[in-house]
């Protein structure tokens, strides 16, 4: 279903565009040819075909979960101004 010139007009304004006649003619065939295009892919069977992640053949290459860092949790805890039980103490904002 083709959209006509005023359902764009209406799609423009929601929108906060402000189109010429010319933009408005064109912008209504531009539309109308990439919703044509949609309703191609739409008519496509798809019923034996199995969804791909990738368009390629490609496996993830993992890499082993290995730590790269030290802890540093108690050197930062001894700069911190005020600490409990292995948490950061903070002033309460809301009462």
């Amino acid at each position: 279903m083709p959209l006509s010139e005023q359902q764009v007009t209406q799609i423009a304004y929601l929108a906060r565009l402000s189109l010429s006649a010319s933009e408005l003619k064109n912008n209504t065939e531009d539309l109308n040819a990439i919703l044509g295009l949609a309703e191609q892919l739409g008519k496509i069977d798809t019923d034996n075909i199995e969804p791909m992640a990738h368009p390629l053949h490609m496996t993830q290459r993992l890499r082993m979960d290995v730590a790269t860092e030290s802890d540093q949790s108690d050197l930062f805890q001894s700069i911190a101004p005020n600490t409990g039980n292995k948490h950061y103490l903070v002033p309460t904002v809301i009462e």
